[in-house]
């Protein structure tokens, strides 16, 4: 169990570390993350993972500290049941066992980016209905990360149980999803809203002090001695609140191909920090083709008819992949129609 303990809170700590450089180091002044960085960060979050998968396949036993065969066996038995073994020595089991544990970490890491995209256009509804400068959705992903990175810890070493006793939200979320997707999609220019008229914000500033605007990027600041909320720290609770409702769906879905905790933690994990800078690459779009906001409505609209109606579609046997299909599908056709019909430029008159 050392080992294990070990092991694991090394990894968490260079994940954390390499966070902190992209904080503290490349990004200490708050700015508007452009797309050369967001891919210079996929690369190196894509590398990362890999590297995690490298190290599964030869040294992945050294997570259960398995030294003798019936260390594995009692391992096998517990988080690999379906596993049947071709070889009869402990050596050649024992890379088996380790092959086996690598692809059902590849298989969870895409399973779980798969169904995060979804995530990555509900987060920038959020930052852009709260009308987030641009320079501040850096600061805000990072300690959702964080925040997910526990959340995530929490809901997968205390069991997928736990998870559908929250069935219910999804269908809350769904609706709300749809709601947001065609006022986006109806949503005139220059039809901005005040963060302060939210309802999340009218209720919470009964209970709490928050202030009408934002500071910078700060989450609190203190006035007449007294501590107040900026809307940021809304937007950071807004973001953590939907990596917990994807959660209650991606989890389960990564427990299907792997009962290992720690391989459904670090594919959940790096999947999600990936997602982060590929949120970046998104957003950024945005900003250049006119039509992607009208695609990120549509796809707003499909999550939440997919939440709404996911008891169904699971006892028809829908893949998580047909959603990548639609999500990919929907971004080519919103970028060609950008393409083919550009935003004329508006002459100024005089």
């Amino acid at each position: 169990m050392s080992s294990e303990v070990l092991l694991i809170g090394g990894f968490i700590v260079l994940i954390i570390f390499v966070l902190m450089i992209d904080l503290l180091v490349v990004g200490k002044n708050s700015h508007i993350v452009s797309t050369k960085e967001a891919l210079i960060w996929s690369s190196i979050w894509f590398l990362l993972s890999m590297g995690f998968y490298a190290f599964l396949k030869y040294y992945g036993h050294l997570l259960h500290g398995i030294e003798t065969p019936e260390e594995l066996s009692q391992v096998v038995n517990q988080y690999a049941p379906g596993l049947r073994f071709s070889s009869t020595d402990f050596e050649g089991m024992l890379s088996e066992y380790r092959e086996n544990m690598s692809m059902s970490y590849l298989a969870g890491y895409f399973i779980e980016q798969t169904l995060s995209i979804d995530n990555v256009f509900v987060i920038l509804m959020i930052l852009q209905g709260f009308s987030v400068p641009l320079k501040n959705y850096k600061k805000v992903l990072f300690w959702g990360v964080l925040g997910a990175i526990i959340l995530r810890f929490i809901f997968i070493f205390a069991g997928a149980a736990l998870i559908y006793k929250f069935n219910w939200v999804l269908y809350v979320f769904g609706a709300v999803l749809l709601y947001q997707g065609i006022k986006i999609l109806i949503k005139k220019d220059g039809d901005e809203k005040d963060p302060h008229d939210y309802a999340v914000v009218k209720f919470l500033s009964k209970y709490l002090n928050i202030t009408k605007e934002y500071h910078g990027d700060r989450f609190t600041i203190k006035q007449n001695k007294k501590v107040f909320f900026t809307p940021l720290m809304l937007v950071l609770v807004s973001v953590e609140f939907i990596d917990v409702v994807f959660a209650l769906d991606s989890i389960p879905a990564v427990f299907s191909v792997s009962l290992d905790p720690f391989v459904v933690f670090f594919s959940n994990i790096f999947a999600i920090i990936g997602l982060r800078s590929l949120f970046f690459l998104l957003s950024n779009l945005v900003n250049k083709f006119r039509f992607l906001n009208v695609g990120v409505s549509i796809l707003l609209i499909f999550v939440g008819l997919k939440l709404l109606a996911h008891t169904w579609l699971d006892k028809i046997g829908f893949e998580s992949s047909y959603s990548l299909y639609f999500i990919a599908a929907t971004l080519i056709l919103s970028v060609l129609f950008s393409v083919a019909f550009p935003e004329k430029e508006k002459h100024l008159k005089s």
